[in-house]
């Protein structure tokens, strides 16, 4: 049990990683921003008032995609950036299973990736694969899952085929279409599906088969991106609140007023109905 409470990706308590490894760079920047008296600068982030009225487009069922994929891309920046060590596995290694043909530089896990690099990774993948936001954020999961499980981490030379790894496996337990190997082949050119198929199996064997993500894990794993993005100066998307846009909000919350008022009505006449059956019962145990 309390192995299964400190693996943020199996136990809604448990802080996810990606947080706490990048709190030192936010500690560091702000101590900076204190001794060296840097401004904060001018105020990039919208606020409500009397006339303009902004909402946030993203919400933990429907996340905004462009938003959670660069908070998600930030969040394996920070894995990389802050890893313990460089333990990895051959599957996972660039260099023995290269990704394109162009020959690998023999200083390729020197060198880590900037979030610009990975983000454009990513988002090359989801444009062209059709994939959603919460596959995303599920990515991320499998991804934490992965290095607390097989006590590995992810840094330079293994991160292409370790977040590719995750997307795939996320795309098809998320996603009711999901994207064949197949098709990967089309948006890698130089990969071949028996290598997709090995390291899918990996993947799998490695995380013990346990694809479940409950909804508590998946809601804090959004909750602690949003944070991630508020530390980082990442925005999400606010837009003003149009009178299409309200009128339509207020139908809804009148549409769910209704219909909670409706499932109170049924409960208290079930409560009375069973009320009622209890003093029929007692009444005839009396008389009997």
């Amino acid at each position: 049990d309390l192995a299964l409470e400190s693996n943020p990706s199996d136990h809604p308590r448990a802080s996810t990683i990606f947080l706490s490894k990048s709190q030192t760079d936010v500690r560091e920047k702000r101590k900076s921003n204190h001794i060296n008296h840097v401004s904060p600068g001018q105020l990039t982030k919208k606020y409500s008032s009397c006339s303009t009225i902004f909402i946030d487009d993203s919400t933990v069922s429907q996340p905004n995609l462009r938003s959670t994929i660069k908070c998600v891309t930030l969040a394996i920046f920070y894995h990389i950036k802050n890893r313990d060590s460089d333990r990895s596995l051959d599957i996972f290694d660039e260099k023995s299973h290269p990704l394109t043909r162009e020959e690998v530089p023999d200083d390729y896990s020197k060198h880590d990736p900037d979030h610009k690099h990975i983000y454009r990774f990513v988002r090359t993948l989801f444009s062209a694969a059709q994939l959603t936001a919460e596959c995303a954020i599920v990515t991320l999961v499998y991804l934490e899952r992965l290095l607390t499980y097989a006590e590995i981490d992810i840094c330079p030379s293994n991160w292409k085929r370790i977040v590719l790894g995750a997307i795939l496996l996320a795309s098809k337990v998320w996603d009711d279409q999901a994207v064949w190997n197949v098709d990967y082949c089309q948006i890698l050119k130089d990969i071949t599906v028996e290598d997709m198929n090995e390291m899918e199996r990996h993947f799998l064997e490695l995380l013990q088969f346990n694809i479940n993500v409950p909804a508590s894990v998946y809601a804090k794993y959004y909750f602690d991106l949003r944070s991630l993005a508020d530390d980082n100066n990442l925005s999400f998307l606010l837009e003003p609140l149009s009178k299409e846009r309200a009128q339509k909000l207020e139908a809804i919350s009148r549409l769910c007023e209704d219909k909670y008022k409706d499932l109170s009505k049924a409960a208290m006449r079930r409560s009375f109905s069973a009320d009622n059956l209890v003093g029929i019962r007692r009444s005839n145990a009396i008389l009997s």
